[in-house]
């Protein structure tokens, strides 16, 4: 390479390097116009970067060696952009994040034009120069193959590192082509050495797919998970009741009998007992040991529970007693073993859809398509108040640990946290943008689950508010009794398994593709992506230094080529 061709690459490279610090600091970019608007990623702005050092090396040539071809470029570039200008009308620039807006009219898309044809002629001697035998358009049709294949590793670069450029640059293998070429350049020293950064890795926290379960051949509604955390109860439309072993995902036995879709599973607090509610009008119940049938609830000399489908159950803290909601807008509390009716409150006027109790045992929340939660004294059968706040059904209800807060999601897209005691609102969690299904709470009492119809389950801090993060999956959600694993339902009858995993965790990620990056077969692209960078920010071994992160960031990367593979064939 000639002398020339080493300061050509020189500026190429410092111009691809300012569009990197351009990127990381105004973050995304966007051109607006008469003909809408338009995003430009980090990696069309590294570009851009490259494009300014290929023109600022055209002109250093044009001045240094008198090359009037320099100037003409620069009069064919700047007629170009006045043709631009006049076609699509006024043009601005938006950068979000530093709150930059601002207007570009004709002469200054002259002025761009000019630069454009710069940086052809500079490309142009740089080629000369060097001997390459291709053509300033393969040349540049290179550079932009290069930089679309690393968009995603940008995006990755810019989200896993601190604010420090040389940090950025130097901890990334951003393009090992670009790195050859730098080793190759006589640069000389700066004045001021850059500081010396010592980055500690951070230990995060994130929640992760580790298992699907599949069984059930249609829709899952309720879970619940043995408080010994090692058995899981799931009920289908398919009719069936099955038990998982919640640590290796196998399904164990499934309990027959329900004659119609079963809406609700519960497990007894000791264990012993499983019971589940029906769209057959029927609560029936089995021994978890030995997986013999127990009874049916029948209300007095009826050989049904209710006069409706049955939406909802759950066991008091102390196991004594059972409370079922139905479509029959009943709630009706039952001797747990016996299956024997103790009280039927009346009151809604539409269908219960949801019930919970205090971890005390003293107080009931029911919540139904009638758009009201009604609080109630579980001893007395007592209706101590009424909320008609929501807009729409009350689907779903959780109360806190501490019996101080109970949380009520409904078809109005909204979440609302309450004062259990006087029924007065906390605050409102808007993020959803569908009905919400199912709203689980940690046993720490300081995260919330909720899921909505569109499959998107948000994670929220309960003192705060702060959306946490975000998964993909659909109702209903549990948390097991440690807090480490998290159960939702998914499509196609089957269920995930999270798990809550810090950087240094040995996690094995295994299964499909879309499993081990936390998604859905047909998840968005874009949505995909997002899980992948997630899942780097955690792995990724420049930012882990754990045994495991190698072995876990290969098989992240592992899916995500397959799904690339996936993509490219269907396009």
């Amino acid at each position: 390479m000639k002398p020339t061709s080493k300061t050509g690459a020189a500026f190429i490279t410092t111009g691809t390097l300012t569009g990197v610090s351009i990127s990381s600091t105004v973050g995304g970019i966007g051109i607006a116009g008469s003909f809408g608007g338009v995003g430009i990623g980090a990696a069309s702005v590294t570009a851009a970067g490259a494009v300014i050092g290929a023109a600022a090396y055209g002109a250093f040539q044009g001045i240094t060696e008198g090359d009037t071809v320099a100037f003409g470029a620069m009069g064919i570039g700047a007629v170009g952009g006045v043709g631009v200008s006049s076609a699509i009308g006024g043009i601005g620039f938006v950068a979000p994040k530093i709150g930059l807006a601002f207007g570009i009219g004709t002469v200054p898309m002259a002025g761009i034009g000019a630069v454009l044809g710069l940086a052809a002629y500079g490309v142009a001697k740089l080629l000369d120069d060097s001997e390459f035998p291709e053509t300033p358009m393969q040349l540049f049709e290179r550079m932009e193959e290069k930089v679309l294949q690393n968009d995603y590793y940008n995006e990755a670069l810019l989200e896993l590192s601190g604010d420090d450029l040389n940090a950025k640059f130097t901890a990334f293998e951003v393009e090992e082509e670009l790195k050859q070429l730098k080793d190759k350049i006589d640069v000389e020293p700066p004045r001021n050495p850059p500081k010396i950064l010592n980055i500690i890795p951070q230990v995060t926290r994130n929640w992760q797919c580790v298992k699907t379960l599949k069984g059930h051949t249609a829709a899952v509604n309720s879970v619940a998970i043995n408080p010994d955390n090692k058995t899981l109860v799931s009920g289908s439309n398919d009719r069936q009741v099955n038990l998982w072993n919640l640590q290796t995902g196998k399904w164990l036995y499934t309990f027959s009998g329900q004659a119609e879709a079963v809406l609700s599973v519960a497990i007894s607090p000791d264990g012993k007992q499983v019971i589940s509610g029906s769209v057959d009008r029927e609560v029936r119940s089995w021994l978890l040991e030995t997986k013999k049938y127990n009874c049916t609830f029948s209300y007095l000399t009826s050989p049904y529970s209710h006069n409706g489908f049955v939406n909802a159950l759950v066991y008091s803290p102390n196991g004594n007693i059972v409370v079922s909601a139905s479509t029959d807008k009943t709630i009706r509390i039952w001797g747990s073993y016996t299956g024997t009716v103790k009280r039927t409150l009346n009151g809604h006027t539409d269908a219960v859809l949801s019930v919970a109790i205090s971890r005390d045992g003293t107080t009931l929340v029911s919540s139904s398509a009638d758009q009201t939660i009604r609080i109630w004294n579980l001893q007395t059968g007592e209706n101590r108040y009424i909320i008609n706040q929501h807009l729409a059904a009350v689907n779903t209800l959780a109360i806190t640990p501490d019996n101080q807060t109970f949380i009520s999601g409904s078809s109005d897209n909204k979440i609302k946290l309450w004062n259990l005691q006087t029924g007065e609102l906390r605050c409102t969690l808007k993020r959803h943008s569908t009905a919400i299904s199912a709203i689980a709470i940690h046993p720490d009492g300081k995260i919330i689950a909720s899921s909505s119809q569109d499959g998107i389950i948000n994670l929220w801090n309960i003192e705060t508010g702060e959306l946490l993060e975000t998964l993909s999956g659909f109702s209903p959600l549990a948390f097991s009794a440690d807090g480490k694993m998290l159960i939702s339902g998914s499509k196609g009858g089957t269920i995930k398994i999270w798990r809550q995993v810090q950087s240094g965790d040995n996690l094995s990620l295994t299964g499909e593709w879309w499993e081990i990056l936390g998604v859905e077969p047909k998840t968005h692209p874009k949505d995909v992506k997002l899980a992948y960078l997630r899942l780097a920010r955690l792995y990724h071994p420049d930012i882990n230094s754990s045994v495991s992160a190698k072995t876990a960031m290969q098989a992240v990367n592992q899916a995500y080529q397959k799904f690339q593979q996936k993509l490219n064939t269907h396009n």
